[in-house]
C-alpha cells in the first residue's frame, strides 16, 4: 500500500493538531481546579439590592485589593481566585459599609456566595 506525500503530510498535520489540542486542554483543567469564584449580593438595611456599591476583595497572602462596582441588581463577582488563599470581602457606598467577611481556604466550594449588607459606617472599618 503506497501513500502519496500529500496524504502523509495531511495525516501528520492532523495528528500534530490533535496532540496540540489535548496538551492545551490539560493546563486549563489544572488551572480550573486551582481557582474559584466569589459572588454575592449587596443590600441596604431594607434588604434592597444596591447598585454601584464598591466591593473590595483583599488577598490575605499578598494584601492585593481588587474592587468591583455592583450591578443594577446588586450583584458582584470575582473570578480566578486561588483555592489556597484566604480572602476578605467588604462593601461600601457613601456613609454606609458592610462588615468584613472571609472566604477561607477551608471553604471548598468552586463558586462561593457571600452576601453583604450595608449599614452605618461609624462602627465599621
Amino acid at each position: 500500500m503506497r501513500y502519496s506525500a500529500s496524504k502523509l503530510i495531511l495525516v501528520f498535520g492532523m495528528v500534530l493538531i490533535w496532540a496540540a489540542l489535548l496538551t492545551a486542554q490539560k493546563p486549563k483543567k489544572n488551572e480550573d481546579e486551582a481557582t474559584r469564584t466569589l459572588q454575592g449580593l449587596v443590600t441596604d438595611a431594607a434588604e434592597k439590592p444596591v447598585q454601584d456599591a464598591v466591593v473590595q476583595l483583599k488577598d490575605l497572602r499578598t494584601l492585593q485589593i481588587r474592587s468591583y462596582l455592583t450591578k443594577e441588581d446588586g450583584t458582584y463577582h470575582f473570578a480566578g481566585l486561588k483555592t489556597d488563599t484566604d480572602y476578605q470581602v467588604k462593601a461600601a457606598m457613601g456613609d454606609l459599609a458592610s462588615g468584613t467577611k472571609t472566604l477561607s481556604v477551608f471553604d471548598s466550594r468552586k463558586i462561593a456566595t457571600i452576601n453583604l449588607k450595608l449599614d452605618k459606617k461609624e462602627s465599621r472599618d
